[in-house]
């Protein structure tokens, strides 16, 4: 099998499962439940989180705060970057079988930025304060799903956004 097909067959699945996980978003209360999800990963809840740490916990959050606001400009320019190079249609505008769940923020869909800057910001924060891992990791892990069931993004869209951000917060953790 030649890796155009191999593409091919991987692009196919990947239209497949945000068919299926799209189809949750029809049923009574699922839609507004993810849709404000899905805001949280838009910026408030992160800029929220950035400025309460050091009221949480003191002067020696502003180093983690500061590494949470350089990650999130890096983040923003390696996904739009991504973005420009790749031109990946949503899927919501592949398929008609998928319904939009709220207005994209950008008209691509790889990688998803959401998650790239959720995973940053939760791993940044986590690793300063391993006790707000209850509550980021789960916040996350919704914000990632929410972008699938919503038909803004690909599950590798969002897999790419969290491995980007993996590596991003590690570098920054590793760099500071």
């Amino acid at each position: 099998m030649n890796a155009n097909k191999i593409m091919q067959r991987c692009y196919g699945v990947d239209l497949r499962l945000v068919e299926i996980s799209n189809r949750l978003s029809l049923r009574r209360g699922v839609r507004p439940l993810f849709a404000s999800i899905s805001r949280l990963g838009d910026g408030l809840f992160w800029y929220c989180l950035i400025l309460f740490l050091p009221l949480m916990f003191g002067r020696q959050a502003l180093s983690t705060s500061l590494q949470m606001t350089v990650a999130g400009l890096l983040a923003l320019m390696i996904y739009k970057w991504i973005k420009q190079l790749t031109e990946r249609a949503r899927p919501f505008a592949v398929s008609s079988s998928i319904s939009l769940g709220t207005a994209p923020l950008d008209k691509y869909s790889f990688p998803s930025g959401h998650t790239l800057h959720a995973v940053t910001f939760c791993l940044l924060a986590i690793h300063a304060y391993p006790v707000l891992a209850w509550g980021l990791i789960p916040v996350t892990f919704l914000i990632a799903l929410s972008r699938v069931v919503l038909g803004l993004h690909y599950p590798t869209d969002v897999l790419a956004g969290a491995t980007i951000g993996t590596t991003l917060a590690t570098v920054i953790v590793l760099l500071w």
